[in-house]
């Protein structure tokens, strides 16, 4: 599904991949049942809210039977996940939506304002978790909240959720892109590079530990701490030996990338420090983190050609195995239109 409007548009591209969801506003007992999926009902103002939905992120007017549709598919992929026991909590979902509030630079609530303004709830409560929740003796099921009905959004996002872990995970051989498939592609488009020269970059990321609320001039301080220390380290050995006994400080593993992995802003910071030495502070969220630059050798890396051709068809791969897959869940479906 693709989604392109002004404001939403960041809220469904940063995600990596269109999220579909099922499910809705609770229902109450006025509203008509237009459609029942092997037992779940699609109400009326289900197809409603996620028309207002569609439209809005679409800038067109959809189809109501394209909405339905729509909707018999998530609630598919919902069902098809219990089977397998794929089941995001509430938590895991909220923390999507967030991440997408986040993204647009707008709190969870300023979002759900935006969505309100168009007629679209966006508003599950956790507390109503509570009220849903299933017995204490239902084993993996407890405190899951899987009666909960999820407004339209939220649901769009817990179906792609299930959906994409089901296809990756029942499909993981089938999705394998080989070198020699794309070496033929490449070699069929043209015969471009499948290689270039590059660096690998093998780094330790740091933090300075900073508590959340501290003043500016904690801050500070570490900040200056960080740049005597970027004068004193010279090699791995000594980072680590300075980092694993100092307090309110960390050092993580040996991480390697490559030139093709490493944004071109990064690519400049990690070129220009000396091996043995640390990159400049940044502040985080965590703190000031800076990394130690272990080594950069010279490699061969893939080309971008490469990478964009392997990259388009896995994704062909995965739409075609999703396609056939959700065909083969709509067939034993039980589909009552009322």
């Amino acid at each position: 599904m693709t989604i392109n409007m002004p404001n939403l548009r960041i809220l469904f591209l940063t995600l990596g991949i269109a999220l579909p969801l099922i499910g809705s506003p609770t229902s109450s007992p006025a509203q008509t049942v237009v459609v029942m999926v092997n037992g779940d009902p699609i109400t009326d103002f289900d197809i409603e809210q996620r028309s207002k939905l569609n439209a809005l992120t679409s800038h067109k007017t959809p189809a109501r039977q394209e909405v339905i549709n729509e909707l018999i598919d998530e609630r598919l992929k919902i069902k098809e996940g219990k089977k397998f026991g794929v089941e995001p909590t509430y938590s895991d979902i909220d923390e999507s939506f967030s991440g997408m509030a986040s993204r647009m630079r707008m709190s969870s609530d300023q979002l759900v304002a935006m969505l309100a303004s168009k007629g679209i709830r966006a508003d599950t409560p956790k507390s109503r978790i509570e009220e849903c929740r299933p017995p204490v003796d239902a084993g993996p099921l407890k405190g899951r909240g899987e009666g909960c009905p999820l407004d339209t959004l939220r649901s769009r996002i817990k179906a792609e959720m299930v959906w994409s872990s089901l296809v990756r995970g029942r499909y993981k051989e089938r999705l394998q892109v080989s070198d020699k498939e794309v070496a033929a592609k490449v070699e069929a488009e043209g015969g471009e590079k499948l290689q270039t020269e590059g660096f690998e970059y093998k780094m330790q990321p740091v933090v300075l530990i900073v508590p959340r609320g501290s003043p500016q001039a904690a801050v500070q301080a570490r900040l200056k701490e960080a740049e005597t220390l970027r004068g004193r380290v010279q090699s791995c050995a000594e980072a680590n030996s300075y980092f694993r006994s100092m307090q309110n400080a960390a050092i993580r593993d040996v991480v390697t990338k490559t030139s093709a992995d490493i944004p071109a802003n990064v690519r400049k910071v990690l070129d220009d420090t000396p091996v043995g030495r640390l990159t400049p502070p940044e502040v985080t969220k965590q703190g000031i983190e800076m990394a130690v630059l272990c080594a950069r050798n010279q490699t061969m890396i893939d080309s971008p050609k490469r990478r964009e051709t392997k990259e388009k068809m896995y994704t062909q791969k995965y739409e075609s195995t999703s396609k056939t897959y959700l065909q083969e869940v709509r067939k034993a479906a039980m589909i009552e239109y009322r």
